[in-house]
This record gives structure tokens, sequence and C-alpha cells, in this order.
């Protein structure tokens, strides 16, 4: 390290030039320099970060098929605290009913999940170590992603494909990647570094041996990370909450310029309102389709293109919950302040039941996963997945059928869907056919069930 310290010293004496600080260059500006070897900032960047880098494996439990069913979940994670707290995707321990970490080292460990946010898709999980022991581990230090542009230089660590460790390497192709159905709240750092199946949840690496983003997708030479400046409150929600805390207004914004679509909107200043949810607190307060909001408590919002829109829906993800705010907006020529008040946006994805005797699976209707189903009914319950051949699909029940009533009893919640199923099944000998009430394309229907055969056993 002296010697390379030195090495930049004379070569700055010998043309002459007067450093504007004391302080030293880092490796990879020395390296953009050309004073010191490529070959030697990578390897030092990825003995950092590697012994932190996790190979998970989770047994996860999918009802989407009609039937219970337990398969492996392979996947990556970086260790990035001392105590064994492990960065990875929320797609990757989605629904796992056990997790299990392997270590650099070889050991292994149980993982329990601290908390997971979807619309980010980064969960954190902490190692459990026996009580009789104690153990530091190598973790990884979180870097500035604010510092990449296109054309810096990365690193994509894994465990590709269930193999062990690799890492690959490539460059940011893009800063502020906007994927559609993918970015709510945060835009994507694009790389040309492999991401393949199985290094979702690793480490994106910068040259100073730095994680400054998370790998989550790729595909056809291109790779998608959330940058660490976004995933950092995120995991400060996860230790505080066990879950990210978004406020939800229910409103659906467009930028005032989309190329794609060919609509363009007057003006260099605010966002336009697409749409409203219903029974949402913007639609209370009276926000129109076509308004646009210029302010939100004094501070200006605008989004120029659709790259603009999630860095907006952050900041209203971020208000307090169940207090008043004050909304700036502009519609037909004036100006307007409306009070609206943001709640808790809660979970959005429902709570699964598995109903094997009837050979289907149910679901909680949700308003953000299911919003064809919540428009019909806003609460209740819905046929998740039907197993071929078994009960349901031979008399007829459909996937997305919403259940109203099983015999003559109510049916809104799943605990009213499991309590009516297991009394039927514990009397399945001397009644096997119950008449199912559903809500299928907004008509209602009817529908015998019989459930005297046993398809798992035959």
């Amino acid at each position: 390290m002296k010697k390379w310290m030195l090495l930049v010293l004379s070569v700055a004496v010998t043309v002459g030039i007067a450093a504007p600080s004391p302080k030293a260059p880092s490796k990879a500006e020395a390296m953009l320099e050309g004073k010191a070897d490529f070959r030697k900032i990578v390897q030092h960047a990825k003995d950092k970060v590697f012994p932190a880098v996790v190979y998970i494996k989770c047994l996860r439990e999918d009802n989407s098929s009609g039937k219970k069913i337990t398969g492996e979940v392979l996947g990556s994670g970086v260790i990035i605290t001392p105590g064994g707290e492990v960065l990875t995707n929320w797609h990757v321990i989605d629904k796992a009913v056990e997790v299990r970490c392997l270590l650099s080292d070889g050991t292994h460990y149980t993982a329990k999940i601290k908390g997971s946010d979807k619309d980010t898709d980064l969960a954190l999980l902490e190692l459990q170590v026996p009580k009789d022991k104690k153990v530091t581990f190598s973790h990884a230090e979180l870097g500035d992603s604010t510092k990449l542009k296109e054309g810096s230089f990365v690193m994509a660590m894994g465990a590709p494909y269930g193999l062990n460790r690799s890492v690959s390497i490539g460059i940011i192709s893009c800063v502020s990647r906007y994927l559609p159905g993918a970015s709510e709240y945060s835009l994507w750092f694009q790389t040309d570094a492999l991401i393949n199946p199985g290094n979702s949840g690793g480490p994106m690496v910068d040259t100073e041996g730095k994680v400054v983003g998370i790998n989550t997708r790729g595909g056809l030479g291109m790779g998608f990370a959330s940058p660490m400046h976004n995933d950092k409150y995120i995991i400060e929600q996860i230790r505080k909450h066990g879950k990210v805390n978004w406020s939800w207004v229910g409103l659906q914004l467009q930028p005032l310029k989309n190329f794609n679509k060919n609509i363009y909107f007057e003006g260099k200043v605010g966002v336009i309102v697409a749409e409203t949810e219903p029974d949402s607190p913007a639609r209370r307060a009276g926000i129109l389709k076509q308004d646009r909001i210029l302010a939100v408590n004094g501070a200006p919002l605008t989004a120029m293109s659709q790259e603009d829109v999630p860095a907006v829906r952050r900041f209203l993800g971020k208000l307090p919950k169940g207090k008043e705010a004050t909304f700036k907006i502009q519609r037909n020529g004036k100006t307007l302040d409306l009070k609206l008040t943001p709640r808790a946006k809660g979970k959005v994805e429902g709570e699964e039941l598995d109903c094997p005797r009837w050979n289907m699976s149910c679901k909680t209707i949700n308003q953000f996963e299911n919003k064809t189903l919540y428009f019909i009914k806003q609460k209740g319950v819905f046929v998740f997945g039907v197993k071929y051949p078994g009960n349901a699909s031979s008399s007829g029940i459909q996937q997305n059928d919403i259940i109203t009533k099983i015999d003559t009893k109510p049916i809104t919640t799943l605990a009213e869907l499991e309590a009516a199923y297991k009394e039927l099944v514990k009397n399945v000998g001397t009644k096997h056919r119950v008449k199912i009430n559903v809500l299928r394309n907004g008509q209602f229907r009817q529908v015998v069930l019989n459930f005297q055969r046993d398809y798992d056993k035959e």
C-alpha cells in the first residue's frame, strides 16, 4: 500500500501537478487514471465482500395449484453486520417455512426472517447461533450508491443456479432504470454483469469493495439491482418494525411527459393524477382524475418523466399516517388546497388456506394484489387454486370464484371459511355434499361440491 502511494506521489511530482488536498486517491480513482492494476483492484474488492456472501436454501409452501406443495428455492444473500444480519430478496424467502444459510467458510445456520417488503423485493434475515456459542461473522460494508454513474465498474456476487459462490464483473449500464410493475418506490441499477437465477439477493459491489446494491433480476444480457441508497431505508424500517410501514393515499400518478404513450402535459411543474383508488383517502379528499399535484405540505412535487414518478410515490409513502396533509392542486387553471389523511398501506398480499379434501386452496382478497376481485367485493375470500383431478374441479368450482356462502353461513374471512371446512370434513362420513355460493365475473352462482372421494389416497 505504501509503495502504491509513493508511486502516485512520484508521478504527480514528475508532471508538476499540485495536489488540491492531502487526501490520497482511492484505488478505483487510481485505476481510472491508469496508475493501478485493474486486476488487483477487482481482487481487493472481491476479497473484502466474498467472505460475507451467503448461499440460501429455503423450503417454501405453494398453494397455487390447489394443493399445498413444499419445494426448494435457492438464492443468495450478504451478511451486513457482525451479529449475522443477512440482506436478501423478498422473493427468495417468500412463503418460506425454513431458511438455511451456507457461509463461505463451510459453516451453516438456520435463519430467522426479521422482516420483508414485497414492494421493494427486500428481506432481512438473522442467522441463529446456538446460545452456548459466540460468533462474530465476516460482514460487508454498505457503500454510497449515489456515486455510481453509467460506466462505473461493479461486481455481481452470489450462488447462481445453486452452485458455489461466484463473481461476475461489468459496468453500470443505467443508474435509473424504470421497470413497469416493479418501480413503485424506486428505480433500478442496470448492469451487464451476469445475474443468473440463484444470484437473487446477492450483493452488487463497487471497486472499493462496498455493497452498493442487491441483485434482484436478470436475463438476456441485462441484470438489475436495487440501489443501496434506497435499500438503507428499508433495512432501518425492518429493524424497527419487522416491515416497512408505507403510508397509502390511493393515487395513481403519471408524469408530465410520456414518450412511449405519446402523452404530454403543458408546464414543467407538478405530477398528474391518472386515477384515484376506490375508497381511498385521495378519493375521499376530493382529488380528481387529471388534477395536477403541485406540492404536499409545502414541498414541491414534479415528475417530468416516468423515471421521476417512483420518487414521488416514495415521498407520499413516507407521509405520517393518520395526520392530515395539505395537497396543493391545480384544476382547470385554479389552485386548490385539499386536506388528505394518509392511512397505513397494510398487507399487499392475502393470506392463504389449503383445503385438501376439497382439492382447492383459498385466499383473502387484497386490494393491491387482486384489483379486479377487489372491485367486485372489497372484503372476502376467493378460490386461489384448483387441483386437477379433484372434488372442486369435478364440481365446477373455478379459480378466482369469490366464495360468499357455505350452506347458509356467510363467508367474509378466511377464518370463517376454515371453520366451515373443518366442520364439514369432520363429518364426511355422514355428509359429503355442500352448497357453495360464489361470485364469478360479477354474477352469483350456486355450486354443489361433492367431496366424498379422497383423491390424495387414490
